[in-house]
C-alpha cells in the first residue's frame, strides 16, 4: 500500500481534487523501498491502465531519477481536477494501490501551466 504525504503541508491533496478551473498536471513522486523498483513499476503500470481509460485522462509519463535515485516520478495531465477524482474513487484503482510495494511514499500534487514571458505559455 502506498502512504500519502502532501508536499504542502497548508494544501492537501484529496482537497485539490474538489477544484474546477480545467485542466490540471498531477506530479506524483514516489520514494521506493529499496529493492523493490520493478515491483512498483508493475503496479504503476497497472495503475496507469485503469486511468487511461478513465474520462478525462490525457497523458502520463513516469521519470526516474538517477545515480541510485529511489525516486519515482509520474507526471500526468488530466481535463480536469473532477476527472482524476473520479479515477482515483474508482474500483479499479483502489483495487490496484495493493499492488505497490510496502513501504512506498507518494507524494502527489495538483498544478497547472503557468506563462512566464518569454519563457512560455500557459497554453498547449
Amino acid at each position: 500500500m502506498v502512504e500519502i504525504i502532501n508536499v504542502d503541508s497548508d494544501t492537501d491533496f484529496f482537497a485539490q481534487l474538489d477544484d474546477d478551473g480545467g485542466p490540471v498536471t498531477l506530479v506524483n513522486t514516489f520514494v521506493v523501498p529499496e529493492g523493490k523498483y520493478d515491483q512498483m513499476v508493475e503496479a504503476w503500470r497497472l495503475d496507469s491502465e485503469v486511468m487511461k481509460a478513465a474520462k478525462g485522462f490525457i497523458s502520463a509519463q513516469l521519470y526516474r531519477g538517477i545515480h541510485g535515485s529511489r525516486v519515482v516520478t509520474n507526471v500526468a495531465v488530466w481535463e480536469s481536477a473532477e476527472d482524476l477524482r473520479n479515477a482515483i474513487n474508482s474500483e479499479g484503482f483502489i483495487a490496484v494501490l495493493s499492488k505497490y510495494p510496502e513501504g512506498t511514499v507518494a507524494y502527489p500534487h495538483l498544478l497547472r501551466r503557468v506563462a512566464v514571458p518569454g519563457v512560455c505559455t500557459s497554453t498547449s
